[in-house]
């Protein structure tokens, strides 16, 4: 082993073997202290960043909060879908409260002389899984999540996106309500092209 290599970190790959999402819905308190959630935040932007543009930020929603800005995206669900039956508002009105916190991440990708806005939106990718696993990290469960309002762009000025801004993901952080078990994983057959050996 040259002096340079990197050690082999057995806990990151025991985690890695195991790592799953809770479901927001199974989430409780206590959440993440305002100190962990900017360590949290502060692990999270330890990605790949060609050029150094960081081209993606936080939101954090946390508290009441929460409940008003679910109210008000009900108001648009319900207004972009009339008919929406009872049991889809009531989700509609809890849409950040499953979770005690939940972190936006907000892509700014836009055209550069160099970065391809490909390889900037991908950071803000890899942001949302640094996010999840440092959730994690300190002992919390966390689930990526999209959402319709994630490309609805009634819901931004609701959300603190700006119009010219797209969500790369809503993470949701809490406490588990119970334990997920596995699920299926692809093969790596019918994923994994070797192109040498």
């Amino acid at each position: 082993m040259h002096e340079e290599d990197m050690p082999v970190n057995a806990a990151l790959k025991a985690y890695l073997e195991t790592r799953r999402s809770i479901p927001a819905f199974q989430m409780s308190e206590p959440g993440p202290s305002r100190s962990e959630i900017e360590e949290m935040l502060t692990l999270a932007r330890r990605v790949p960043d060609h050029g150094k543009l960081a081209p993606w930020r936080f939101i954090v929603y946390a508290g009441e909060v929460r409940e008003r800005i679910s109210l008000e995206l009900a108001e648009i669900a319900m207004a972009n879908k009339p008919d929406m039956a009872e049991d889809m508002i009531a989700v509609e009105k809890t849409r950040l409260t499953r979770a005690p916190v939940v972190i936006a991440v907000v892509s700014q990708a836009a055209p550069h002389p160099k970065i391809p806005e490909w390889e900037q939106v991908m950071s803000a990718g890899a942001v949302c899984l640094n996010l999840v696993m440092a959730a994690n990290a300190l002992g919390y469960c966390s689930n990526w999540l999209s959402e319709w309002f994630a490309f609805d762009q009634k819901a931004y000025p609701i959300l603190g996106v700006k119009p010219e801004e797209k969500v790369a993901g809503f993470i949701h952080i809490g406490s588990p309500k119970m334990h997920p078990g596995e699920r299926p994983r692809p093969e790596l057959a019918d994923i994994v092209t070797f192109a040498g050996d």
